[in-house]
């Protein structure tokens, strides 16, 4: 799915909100499509007025989708799930919460908000035109917002997972089935079919329909992007699923390889092609003071090796994110990719001086965790 990525505009009940790159990208795409249908049912207004008209339109319809995803939000919010952002992007809106919800109820009330707050919005400007006097801006912007708002609901309550309505799905086989990753391996396989299904009815509507050529192009587009959305979200709970009752101490190394801060980065790097090694703690004299790893040794120029020490572009004390024995693996995963590094010393203590390192877990030893333990669940299901 898209990340937290993007440019920052600001804060609404707490939540930032974002704009992907894409967003730019059918923003303008919307504006020129409405301008010109403006342009075609509207002919007595100015080319001032239509164009004015369908930037205007194209922002409330942008804000509807933020009101949309901070349905979700609130609600998730309700249930103590922390709302890390929203962000807007090519398809839409995404919100992204710290956690998955623990109970199928509290999914599907999460997910049915949004399509709720759709059909509101429909009504709302639905009845805004009926008000406004005929063939005006008032009439014409708040009509189109009740037709995309109700495509909007419409549309995510398909059971096509990760739509609204595939989570809705989800939450129903979850309270049936009593099992999260079963319920999202059925979801995954409906929202699959749904996006095939959308992938070939726009082919066909582009290839096999006179007039639909971009309206198929569209379609099928929309349904590649959520069939990677859908094997993406299942590929992550399977993730999960592998890496459950894990701890930091189940895939640590016990041996902890360690470098004095006084060696040059010349010696440092012969340490690492002799050993294959990319991390090592740093001590003086005896007390660890740092960190280094193969990323700190090639941001300085080769040149400059000979006359540099390892004190000079450790990772300080201070700095180092560190891992507890019995922290849950997956949690672990995702602190190592938030803050894109490879590697975390675990401590028996708080991380301060007095703290014990008694191991590092790196990526590669999570990565070789999940694919061993996937191919074991592959043989064991073949049996």
């Amino acid at each position: 799915m898209v990340s937290r990525t993007g440019l920052r505009i600001g804060k609404i009940l707490g939540i930032p909100i974002y704009l992907h790159a894409s967003w730019v990208f059918v923003f303008v795409l919307y504006t020129l499509s409405l301008g010109w249908q403006f342009s075609q049912i509207q002919p007595k207004w100015s080319s001032t007025e239509q164009w004015t008209a369908g930037i205007i339109t194209s922002l409330l319809f942008f804000g509807s989708v933020v009101f949309h995803e901070l349905s979700h939000s609130m609600v998730a919010q309700h249930y103590k799930i922390r709302v890390v952002s929203i962000t807007l992007f090519i398809f839409g809106g995404v919100a992204h919460i710290e956690r998955d919800p623990y109970k199928a109820i509290q999914e599907f009330n999460i997910a049915v908000a949004g399509p709720i707050a759709s059909a509101f919005l429909a009504a709302l400007f639905y009845a805004a035109s009926i008000l406004a006097p005929s063939g005006t801006v008032w009439e014409t912007v708040p009509y189109w917002l009740a037709e995309a708002n109700g495509v909007l609901a419409v549309f995510n309550l398909l059971p096509g997972f990760p739509l609204d309505g595939g989570r809705i799905f989800r939450a129903i086989v979850w309270g049936i089935k009593k099992n999260y990753f079963k319920a999202t391996k059925i979801a995954g396989t409906s929202g699959r079919l749904v996006a095939y299904a959308m992938i070939v009815l726009g082919a066909w509507l582009a290839l096999g329909m006179k007039g639909y050529l971009t309206a198929g192009i569209w379609l099928a587009f929309i349904g590649w992007f959520l069939l990677n959305a859908a094997q993406e979200s299942v590929a992550q709970v399977a993730i999960r699923e592998t890496l459950s009752g894990l701890r930091a101490f189940d895939v640590m190394s016990h041996e902890v390889p360690t470098i004095s801060a006084s060696s040059t980065l010349e010696d440092y790097g012969a340490e690492v092609l002799r050993t294959g090694r990319r991390c090592h703690l740093v001590l003086m004299d005896d007390k660890l003071v740092g960190l280094m790893n193969v990323h700190a040794l090639n941001s300085i120029p080769r040149s400059d090796w000979t006359n540099t020490s390892v004190q000079a572009v450790m990772i300080p004390r201070d700095k180092i994110l560190w891992a507890h024995p019995d922290e849950p693996l997956l949690g672990l995963l995702e602190r190592l990719l938030t803050a894109d590094v490879n590697q975390m010393p675990v401590v028996s203590g708080s991380g301060d001086g007095t703290a014990q390192v008694v191991g590092m877990v790196t990526r590669d030893s999570i990565l070789r965790v999940i694919q061993t333990r996937t191919e074991l669940g592959s043989l064991q299901a073949s049996r």
